[in-house]
């Protein structure tokens, strides 16, 4: 059977989701343009209400996530594919976009050939130079926390994800063990300036962070193998 679409609605209170759009907000206003700059044609990959994808600049935004209301959470800019993450990659072309996000979507994936496949597809379509940015629940940091919830089924360290990256075809940029608290559920800075203080003081991400952030990079074409 598969995991109900309502589980997202019966998880987060209207109060939470409103301190998770402005958490997104605030990241994608001082954190991720480091990641993604605004000429990029950027992928939102399982992109749930579209926080992310609706809030960063790009010259083309685009959503996959199987829920079939994808559509209505996203703004009029942002090309949205319902389905599968797999399905939903291969509407895309060879060497179509600059970056994808893949935030709190692979621990959500039944096993690892489906990562793996997930990956292999995720090169294919980036552009030589582009990048794919991770961020998703550390299990060493979280450990048995992580089966708080029904729909998580597939555990990683930042050491598993980044050589699942690497095996993938991607050169490793960064590999960030702790970044952001483990869930907006949980104790956290909420509040805009809390936030944005929150991310300009690294210890602080090694003392409440719990998911991970890497990001991998396509090599460039012509690139040594």
């Amino acid at each position: 059977m598969a995991i109900p679409d309502s589980i997202y609605a019966e998880r987060f209170t209207e109060n939470e989701m409103g301190h998770r759009l402005e958490l997104w907000q605030v990241l994608c206003r001082h954190w991720w343009p480091r990641y993604f700059p605004p000429d990029a044609r950027t992928l939102d990959l399982g992109a749930g209400y579209c926080e992310f994808i609706n809030s960063i600049g790009a010259r083309e935004k685009h959503a996959i996530d199987k829920n079939p209301e994808l559509p209505r959470y996203a703004r009029p800019d942002v090309n949205c594919v319902v389905g599968d993450f797999e399905t939903g990659l291969r509407q895309f072309s060879d060497n179509s976009l600059d970056r994808i996000m893949a935030s709190n979507v692979f621990e959500h994936l039944p096993d690892r050939d489906t990562l793996f496949r997930c990956l292999a597809e995720s090169l294919r379509v980036l552009a030589p130079g582009g990048k794919i940015i991770v961020m998703q629940p550390n299990i060493a940091a979280v450990k048995e926390k992580f089966y708080d919830f029904a729909d998580h089924l597939l555990p990683l360290t930042e050491k598993g994800m980044a050589e699942a990256l690497r095996v993938s075809g991607f050169e490793m940029q960064e590999v960030r063990a702790r970044f952001l608290p483990y869930t907006t559920k949980s104790r956290y800075p909420k509040w805009r300036c809390l936030v944005r203080l929150y991310l300009l003081f690294p210890p602080a991400h090694w003392l409440l962070g719990a998911q991970m952030l890497l990001v991998g990079r396509k090599p460039a074409a012509g690139a040594a193998k």
